[in-house]
């Protein structure tokens, strides 16, 4: 494509480059030593009133790699599961791995018994570290899994030794949060912290096209895939996140918090190793539906930025403590993970002085592949212009490119797109052409800016009577409803119009169906308002908030 398909450079502010050089680090090793290297004793994470340096994440992270290789054994290529919430071990863990050559599986803590399986076995993963809490799902199906050697952690293991033996109490005993478990052989990630230490570490050589993770989508549409995400994929994409955002950040003095779980490709590239190569600090939030938990936490750290999603900003906005933080620090917030509301971006702004900031992935782009322009003072309600050295375009149902204002499936193509999914051709095939360009399975269309919008999930639209509906339109004109916390549309079979409407919401004070169908009525035209209605307590969502469709549809 030539600059005459590119008018998103014309938006570039001058400060952003068109291009990154992803061979600027040679592996997530590399990068991960550099950031060490230059902030030694810096705090780079804070989590539940304890800090960990760079200095003591590198050599803990070092002693880590030293026992899976010496001890374990374990090879380069071998994959190694991690199963924990947001807590210090984590990039302890994640970094020790990656420093032995193993491929690192993130798995989410909240599978059932049967999604877990799943991933051990689809992975082939030989280890795995996990979280005490979890012992329970993990004894139900390890014996039908790969895996050989087991590491487990207390949620407060990394805390100072009084701190770590009052939470670890608390957790077990009191909050009654560690399910009787039984898993003959696991030996504690502390031990063998310690145990490393004393043992020689052999870095590995390791290349950009080395596979670094196996990231797992959320099987939303489907059974869980392994995005192969290379060393390459990763680095280029904290690069040109960076090349992105860098500019209105604080650089080392910048104090981030992470509240989206770390084993999601957006938080593990974006809030912690983007903010690890700036330099700053990271408070990790460990349970962040525990709202006054979260609150607290905010209201000890001088914050300067906030990684988020829609439901999470909601969720903070109807908090009276949120609401009375000092945000007198606090810059910008960079949005992922689902679309942003306008009236709750516009809120957000109101309540903190933070414009949102909101950016656009997919797993298998290791995540992000656009996003709005870092100067943005206020909500821009589109996803922005692609990242350095990505390219977008918007193509129709035979495949051809469509000009400007027309609306079709995304496709991307850039150094963070995966080399595909793992054990899995045919899905492969399906999504990613020989010259390299991913279809999102997102409709979108491009303005004459450049910029991107994203009307919908290609399936979740919905088709009534020949015309195309797009949920997201309707959720947002349901939550502009000041009784309305959430909500989701679908749609249903019906034998005349092909499908209907059906609005799924939760509230914060009574409603009646024809209250909220008049709503609709006032906002949308007459095919598109919802002939059904569901109220509920809470809807079904992803381990990072965002609202699943496919479960109310099911």
């Amino acid at each position: 494509m030539n600059k005459s398909n590119k008018p998103w450079l014309d938006s570039y502010p001058a400060d952003v480059p068109e291009f990154i050089d992803a061979e600027q680090f040679p592996s997530i090793m590399d990068l991960f030593e550099d950031s060490c290297s230059r902030h030694g004793a810096k705090s780079a994470f804070v989590n539940m009133g304890h800090e960990l340096s760079y200095q003591d994440l590198e050599q803990q992270s070092r002693a880590f790699a030293a026992y899976l290789q010496n001890y374990l054994r374990m090879k380069p290529g071998e994959r190694i599961a991690l199963m924990m919430p947001n807590l210090l071990q984590y990039p302890i863990a994640l970094f020790g791995a990656i420093r032995a050559g193993l491929v690192v599986v993130n798995v989410n803590p909240l599978y059932t018994p049967r999604e877990l399986k799943h991933q051990l076995r689809d992975s082939g993963a030989t280890a795995i570290v996990a979280v005490t809490n979890f012992g329970n799902s993990l004894q139900q199906v390890i014996d039908e899994t790969s895996v050989r050697h087991i590491i487990l952690t207390h949620i407060g293991d990394s805390l100072a030794p009084h701190k770590r033996t009052l939470v670890n109490f608390v957790v077990k005993y009191v909050k009654k949060m560690v399910p009787k478990y039984n898993l003959p052989g696991a030996i504690s990630l502390r031990r063998a912290i310690t145990e490393g230490k004393k043992l020689e570490y052999r870095r590995p050589e390791l290349k950009g096209d080395d596979l670094a993770y196996l990231q797992y989508t959320g099987g939303t549409t489907g059974v869980a895939k392994g995005a192969m995400l290379t060393h390459r994929n990763v680095v280029a994409n904290v690069l040109q996140v960076f090349a992105h955002f860098g500019p209105r950040t604080l650089h080392d003095k910048e104090h981030a918090v992470t509240p989206l779980p770390l084993y999601h490709i957006f938080a593990n590239t974006v809030s912690m190793m983007m903010i690890m190569f700036l330099g700053g600090n990271n408070l990790l939030i460990t349970n962040p539906r525990d709202l006054d938990g979260f609150v607290s936490d905010l209201s000890k750290y001088p914050f300067t930025m906030i990684f988020g999603l829609n439901t999470l900003f909601n969720g903070l906005l109807n908090h009276k403590g949120f609401c009375a933080l000092d945000f007198s620090r606090a810059r910008f917030t960079i949005a992922g993970g689902m679309a942003t509301q306008q009236h709750v971006a516009e809120k957000w702004q109101e309540v903190t002085g933070m414009p949102i900031v909101e950016g656009y992935g997919l797993t298998e782009c290791s995540p992000v592949v656009a996003a709005n322009i870092h100067t943005t003072q206020t909500f821009e309600p589109t996803i922005g212009v692609p990242m350095p050295s990505t390219e977008m375009r918007v193509v129709g149902e035979n495949g051809g490119v469509l000009p400007v204002g027309e609306a079709g499936e995304l496709q991307v193509k850039g150094p963070q797109v995966m080399l595909g999914y793992w054990n899995n051709q045919a899905e492969t095939d399906a999504i990613m052409s020989a010259d390299g360009w991913i279809a999102t399975g997102d409709i979108c269309r491009m303005d004459q800016r450049g910029y991107f919008n994203i009307e919908d999930r290609k399936k979740d639209m919905i088709l009534v009577s020949g015309f195309n509906v797009f949920p997201s339109e309707i959720e947002e004109v349901a939550t502009l409803h000041p009784k309305v916390i959430e909500a989701a549309a679908v749609g249903v079979a019906d034998e005349v119009a092909g499908e209907r409407v059906k609005l799924f919401v939760t509230t914060k004070a009574d409603m009646t169906e024809a209250e909220l169908k008049a709503h609709c009525k006032k906002h949308l035209t007459g095919y598109k308002v919802p002939k059904l209605y569901e109220f509920r307590d809470e809807l079904p969502k992803s381990n990072v908030g965002k609202i699943l469709r496919k479960e109310l549809r099911d």
